[in-house]
């Protein structure tokens, strides 16, 4: 099982460099809002080079402490995308800036909360509920072209998988390795159908 997920984490990372030069490639004929995709995609990027990078260039072992910066970062950027995208009024972003902000101070000065796991549960729920309602909205009103409605959907089933994962990852006392690591391969093949529509999005994109 580990080689398996190995294979996936590794496909992961291609797909994330597809996207990255091909979003770059592209990325003057993106609206305003169709940018934020490519910022969130780019933060991703960043953050899985820094958890590849450290540890075998700079023999940094431990890089949980990338953790919530990446659910802070993550929960940010995807956010401030579903509410450009929604037209809800701006004083949302400065909310979502002010948690943000607020749960790296208190993760990286006071350590709290422990399990950081319950911020991005969390979190993830508030991104499920901002892209369900973006979708409704964009299949209710089918006269507007949204190149993105692919993403969004992916977007929206990754975060509602992700979920469900993560809870029953932490019902289930004492994980045998083997477990441990279908779980993981679980949530990076989510991870690489979500990659595969950024992809496939950037691929089609005409001016």
């Amino acid at each position: 099982m580990t080689d398996f997920f190995k294979v996936i984490l590794f496909l992961n990372y291609g797909l994330l460099l597809s996207i990255i030069l091909l979003g770059a490639a592209k990325y003057r004929i993106l609206n305003n809002k169709e940018k934020q995709y490519f910022h969130c995609i780019a933060f991703l990027f960043f953050i899985e080079l820094l958890n590849l990078v450290l540890p075998y260039v700079f023999n940094l072992n431990d890089t949980s402490f990338l953790y919530p910066l990446y659910i802070a970062g993550e929960f940010f950027l995807v956010t401030a995308l579903f509410i450009r995208k929604l037209e809800i009024p701006k004083c949302f972003l400065g909310i979502t800036a002010l948690l943000a902000a607020g749960f790296m101070v208190s993760k990286y000065i006071f350590n709290y909360p422990f399990n950081s796991d319950i911020v991005k549960v969390i979190s993830n729920i508030i991104i499920i509920c901002l892209s369900g309602i973006a979708l409704i909205r964009e299949i209710k009103d089918a006269s507007t072209q949204n190149r993105f409605l692919l993403v969004d959907a992916c977007i929206f089933f990754y975060y509602s998988v992700s979920v469900f994962i993560f809870i029953i990852q932490h019902q289930i006392a004492n994980l045998s390795e083997n477990d441990y690591y279908i779980i993981l391969s679980a949530n990076n093949i989510l991870s690489s159908i979500l990659y595969c529509s950024f992809l496939y999005t950037f691929i089609k994109l005409k001016k």
